[in-house]
């Protein structure tokens, strides 16, 4: 919601430029900003961009939970991921490196953590919107390159709970409302509609 956001790059670019100058000195930072948020569906959730990433924990999700139910057996893991990958997100797998086997997480047993990726994504646009609510000129703010004044709403909104609150009564007690995915489809319609129709 920040790093990616066409803002804080409007601070941090000259900059990045100054370090790459070879690489970036010639692009714009609209060029930079639309590159670094390219919307294409890949083999690898790790490279993926952040529409596509949640279609990868989907897929990781659906095969968990059959294989925990017994629907799945693992023999047949490595069909089932390349059907997954075709229907969703319409890319052939090419071998297992890039495909079934590209994740530490089942094999050390950490079963049932995809969700929480796609799950921090949307509290993340929750959180950010009450922070938009709650800090006059964020976003002036992050073209500034001035943080701090959302750094500290993070470290006395959230931080300073730690533990105390499980992650239902945090969002409850921060935004007045339970987890609600519309505000991240509202970050994305508005963040993609930017990009693709122009700046």
């Amino acid at each position: 919601n920040v790093g990616r956001s066409f803002a804080y790059w409007e601070a941090h670019y000259p900059d990045l430029q100054r370090r790459f100058p070879a690489q970036l000195g010639k692009v714009s930072v609209e060029a930079f900003y639309r590159g670094i948020n390219r919307v294409q569906a890949g083999l690898i959730r790790t490279e993926s961009d952040e529409i596509h990433y949640h279609f990868h924990i989907m897929i990781r999700y659906e095969i968990e939970k059959a294989l925990i139910e017994g629907s799945l057996q693992t023999k047949d893991l490595q069909a089932i991921w390349k059907e997954q990958y075709q229907r969703y997100l319409n890319v052939s797998v090419t071998d297992d490196n890039q495909g079934i086997l590209q994740d530490i997480h089942w094999a050390i047993g950490s079963f049932g953590y995809f969700p929480t990726y796609s799950l921090g994504s949307i509290y993340a646009a929750q959180f950010f919107q009450q922070a938009t609510k709650d800090i006059p000129n964020l976003k002036a703010q992050i073209q500034k390159g001035d943080n701090q004044q959302l750094l500290q709403w993070l470290r006395i909104s959230i931080h300073q709970h730690g533990r105390r609150y499980n992650a239902q009564e945090l969002c409850i007690k921060l935004t007045g409302e339970k987890l609600n995915f519309k505000y991240f489809m509202a970050y994305a319609k508005d963040k993609y509609k930017d990009i693709y129709e122009g700046l």
